[in-house]
């Protein structure tokens, strides 16, 4: 068996059909992480006896013919997504013996339909990155080109299903942290509506950006998760309120028709920063969508030039807010031999922060201190609202907005390390979504010279999450872009 091609839904019909078991699955994508992973490092931790365990449970349900999509279907996590009993590390010195008390919702709700949980993936410091690169304990690389990033943060889960050491993940998203990798690493990757997935038990990098997402190689895996995860959480304050009328994987089983289904595509999008060949692929897409009879058209929003400096100042004034509590005294990392609780303070969130976290903090810091705030967080505010309007004009007009989902393919490990702004700009796509708080899911769109994949994003109108798997369902099922295999 080829495990380079199976899916959760063509291994959900190996399972039904007894052609494997649970525990024969489960074995062979953690015998695949032993051979494979030191090349690639997408996990920090694997847990091997627990995920035989759930295999077995899956397998006894199996038999008694009360299987569920993700029953025996093995997942990994990202490491700031909190497991019971398992280290959550956030990729971070601060957290490195930092087990968890209890279980993130979300992945409560996986294991309640008995998928297997292989391990915990590897992501930026705090989810803060486009690369990978700045986690404490290894950098991820891309499994298409073992010089490249695999992107961030959610690196490690992107790259985890790209060279099948998983057949799904979690990973959040705060400004494209799951479409930027899936986009790298040529696999799907969605950002759910802000509060569709409960943020229960992920830890905050900016509260009102997170959102946990699901990677999976297809438009239909990414449908299952998120129908095991999404849903009202009482503990979780912004959670919706929201009953979701039909499963999101009935969206992309039945025969999908997009004719007269209108296209936004913001002019914004389309400057010099743009790689050629991004450009093209995103031109080539274009024609796929026209030929199932969408209808496309390119419009203004000019808000959207200000969106990568709002998000920053935002978001970075969350984290240093959320960070805060991180000072070896009520959590995290505590230095040796301090003088007294200026030094121990100073010296634990000095040793126990990489340099991104420490750079984010005090821009945030800086962004709301007494003098500041009016100039700087304020107005970022004032753009937040601004972005949100041009979103909510543009869905009057259109029921997608179609955009690249990153500026370029994945650049070469250590090109950008030493230019913030330049990793900055990797996300130019796709923080405005965040902001506004919008569906969105990147699907490969093709692949580069070099062999690098290419991807498309479908956003869409808050809880239009049926609509946009619908899209990007038919898209998918149209392009047939021969997706490759990474050569490991």
């Amino acid at each position: 068996m080829d495990i380079t091609k199976l899916t959760i839904s063509n291994s959900r019909k190996l399972l039904d059909t007894k052609q494997i078991s649970a525990v024969e699955l489960t074995n062979m994508y953690l015998d695949r992480i032993k051979q494979l992973d030191d090349q690639i490092g997408s996990y920090l931790s694997i847990c091997e006896d627990n995920a035989i365990l759930q295999a077995q449970e899956a397998q006894k349900l199996i038999d008694s013919g009360n299987s569920s999509a993700l029953c025996g279907i093995p997942l990994s996590i990202k490491d700031n997504i909190c497991i019971e009993g398992t280290k959550t590390t956030c990729a971070s010195k601060m957290l490195e013996d930092f087990t968890a008390p209890y279980t993130a919702t979300a992945v409560d709700k996986l294991i309640a339909h008995n998928a297997v949980i292989l391990g915990k993936t590897n992501l930026d410091e705090f989810a803060m990155g486009g690369s990978t690169e700045n986690s404490a304990f290894k950098i991820t690389k891309n499994p298409f080109d073992l010089d490249r990033v695999p992107g961030g943060s959610s690196g490690g889960s992107a790259a985890s299903v790209a060279a099948s050491l998983a057949l799904g993940s979690l990973g959040s998203d705060t400004g494209g942290s799951v479409r930027q990798p899936a986009s790298f690493c040529g696999v799907v990757g969605m950002k759910p509506t802000y509060g569709l997935v409960s943020r229960y038990g992920l830890i905050a990098f900016a509260s009102s950006f997170d959102q946990i997402g699901p990677i999976a190689k297809t438009v239909e895996d990414c449908a299952i998760i998120l129908d095991s995860i999404a849903g009202y959480d009482s503990k979780d304050g912004t959670s919706l309120s929201y009953k979701n009328p039909s499963s999101y994987s009935s969206s992309v089983s039945e025969d999908i028709d997009i004719k007269n289904l209108k296209i936004g595509l913001p002019k914004e999008y389309l400057t010099d920063g743009l790689n050629s060949e991004v450009r093209a692929s995103l031109y080539n897409s274009i024609a796929s969508l026209e030929k199932l009879g969408a209808k496309i058209e390119e419009f203004s929003m000019p808000s959207l030039k200000y969106a990568i400096q709002a998000y920053y100042l935002m978001s970075s004034a969350e984290a240093s807010s959320n960070l805060s509590r991180y000072d070896g005294v009520k959590y995290g990392y505590r230095a040796d031999k301090c003088k007294n609780y200026q030094d121990l303070l100073g010296r634990s969130r000095a040793e126990g922060f990489g340099k991104e976290v420490k750079r984010r903090i005090l821009l945030g810091t800086y962004a709301l201190a007494s003098g500041y705030y009016d100039a700087y967080y304020k107005k970022a505010l004032k753009l937040r609202t601004l972005i949100s309007k041009g979103f909510e004009d543009a869905f009057t007009k259109y029921d997608i907005i179609l955009h690249p989902t990153a500026p370029e393919t994945a650049f070469k490990l250590g090109q950008n390390t030493n230019d913030p702004l330049t990793m900055y700009l990797a996300d130019i796509y796709t923080v405005a979504v965040n902001i506004a708080g919008l569906p969105s899911i990147s699907v490969p769109s093709g692949y580069d010279t070099n062999g690098l994949p290419i991807g498309l994003s479908f956003t869409g109108k808050p809880l239009g999450e049926h609509e946009i798997f619908k899209a990007a369902a038919a898209f998918e099922a149209d392009f047939k872009i021969n997706l490759r295999v990474p050569a490991i």
